[in-house]
């Protein structure tokens, strides 16, 4: 019973956002262009490309896994926290350009410093969606009790934008922090689940 409130509460929201998100993948995987030729070396021009989909697949997926597990945990949707999901939405949705424009170009430094910043737009968004669901749901909320201390959360944004000055001078450095950070999200972290277990 209670989960069935839970879904008439948030279940659009978490619908709407579920569609967006899929068409985001759908507009990344369109953008790399079929080769010409029919040879495997005709595949070798497209690997910058290529390989900025799949880091960018790769953050898509973590907050697709994330924002389900923070909307499950919500009791209600406020006002607040629907703009808040659609300030997500919007950097989320830049997705697609940041790494046709980053891969078209091989990892230049401006495009990549795009794509940084979009990086970091979009974990600002997220941090303000997760505050915005917890202040609605008081002291008692069960995300604010899992989430704690949010170390991932706080530790993003300055990795982020140290990856985006660093771009200027060595830019393979800054793809690097990008990898890595998609590497420490991508490690499962289970204290909703365990929270909403415990209660």
């Amino acid at each position: 019973m209670r989960r069935g409130k839970r879904m008439m509460e948030t279940g659009r929201l978490e619908a709407f956002s579920d569609g967006v998100l899929a068409i985001i993948i759908t507009i990344m995987v369109l953008e790399m262009e079929v080769p010409h030729g029919k040879e495997l070396a005709a595949l070798l021009p497209l690997w910058p490309v290529f390989l900025s989909y799949v880091m960018s697949f790769v953050y898509v997926g973590i907050y697709w896994n994330n924002h389900h597990h923070l909307l499950y945990a919500a009791s209600k949707v406020t006002g607040g926290i629907l703009w808040a999901n659609l300030h997500l939405l919007f950097w989320l949705s830049l997705f697609p350009f940041a790494t046709g424009w980053m891969g078209e170009n091989h990892f230049a430094a401006t495009p990549s410093a795009f794509y940084g910043l979009v990086l970091l737009m979009a974990a600002v968004a997220y941090w303000i969606l997760q505050h915005s669901i917890t202040a609605a749901e008081g002291s008692t909320s069960v995300i604010k009790n899992a989430v704690g201390r949010d170390w991932k959360g706080k530790l993003s944004p300055p990795i982020y934008l140290t990856a985006i000055l660093t771009t200027f001078w060595v830019p393979w450095i800054a793809q690097a922090i990008y990898v890595a950070m998609a590497i420490v999200w991508l490690v499962p972290d289970r204290r909703i689940e365990q929270a909403l277990q415990e209660g």
